[in-house]
C-alpha cells in the first residue's frame, strides 16, 4: 500500500524537546548537554543512521537551540553548492548528510572543520554511514570520526505505537487498533510526522465534535 508524506499545516520546528529519542537517548542526551553548557567541549560530535533516524532533525534542534542563545552557525548540506567561507563568529559548524558531498563540498567541509578546530569552535556532523565507511576525502572522513560517534535507530513500529498511544491519552484521544493500522500504512512512518498527523486529527476532530476513525482521517485530508 502505498504511503502518504503528510503536508498537513505547519510542521513544528526541529527542538531536542520534540526529538522522541526512542533507543537515541544517548545521542539526544549528550547534544542537550553539550548546547546548555557554557563551557561547550570542541570535541567533534558524529550522528549516522538511515534515512528517518532523526540525523537532519537533531542538527536543526542544535542549530535553534543555538539561535535562541545569539548564537550564529555554519551549515552545510547537500543542497548547498558553494558553501561560504569559515566564519570566525560561528559558535559551531553543522555538517548535514556527508555522504552526499561533493567535492567542492567535501573541500569546504574540511576547511570548516580546520579552521573550528583552531577557533576552538564545535563540529557537529551526520551521514548515512560510520565514518569508516564514508566515501570522502581521507583527511574528513577521519575527522568526522575522530570524536564522539553515535550510531541512530529508527524506532521499531512497536515503539511507534507506543509514543503514539502515549500521545494520544496525554491528549485525552482514544486511537483504535484500526486507526493506529491506518496511519502506520498509509502515513509516513517518520515519528515527527506521524505526531504532526496527530496533532492535526485532534484539532479536526474538536472542531467537528467526533470521534478520531479513518473516515475523519479521510474528510480531513479532503478538506486540507
Amino acid at each position: 500500500m502505498q504511503q502518504i508524506a503528510l503536508d498537513i499545516g505547519l510542521t513544528p520546528s526541529a527542538s531536542l524537546d520534540n526529538f522522541l529519542a526512542g533507543p537515541n537517548d544517548a545521542a539526544l542526551t549528550h547534544l542537550k548537554l553539550w548546547t546548555s553548557s557554557a563551557m561547550r567541549s570542541p570535541v567533534p560530535t558524529y550522528l549516522w543512521g538511515e534515512t528517518a533516524s532523526g540525523k537532519t532533525h537533531l542538527l536543526k534542534a542544535v542549530r535553534e537551540a543555538l539561535r535562541e542563545q545569539g548564537a550564529s552557525v555554519g551549515w552545510i548540506d547537500a543542497s548547498v553548492h558553494e558553501p561560504p567561507e569559515f566564519d570566525r563568529a560561528w559558535s559551531a559548524v553543522l555538517l548535514d548528510d556527508v555522504h552526499l558531498y561533493t567535492a567542492v563540498q567535501q573541500h569546504a567541509a574540511f576547511n570548516w572543520f580546520i579552521n573550528a578546530q583552531t577557533e576552538q569552535r564545535w563540529v557537529l556532523g551526520a551521514g548515512a554511514l560510520p565514518p569508516a565507511d564514508l566515501q570522502l576525502r581521507d583527511d574528513l572522513r577521519t575527522r568526522l570520526g575522530w570524536g564522539h560517534v553515535f550510531a541512530l535507530h529508527v524506532l521499531s513500529e512497536a515503539e511507534r505505537r507506543a509514543v503514539l498511544r502515549q500521545e494520544a491519552d496525554a491528549r485525552g484521544v482514544f486511537l483504535g487498533d484500526d486507526v493506529m493500522d491506518f496511519m502506520l500504512k498509509r502515513f509516513s512512518r517518520d515519528l515527527g510526522s506521524l505526531m504532526q498527523l496527530l496533532k492535526q486529527l485532534d484539532g479536526y476532530a474538536l472542531s467537528t465534535k467526533r470521534a478520531i476513525t479513518i473516515p475523519l482521517i479521510k474528510s480531513m485530508l479532503e478538506h486540507a
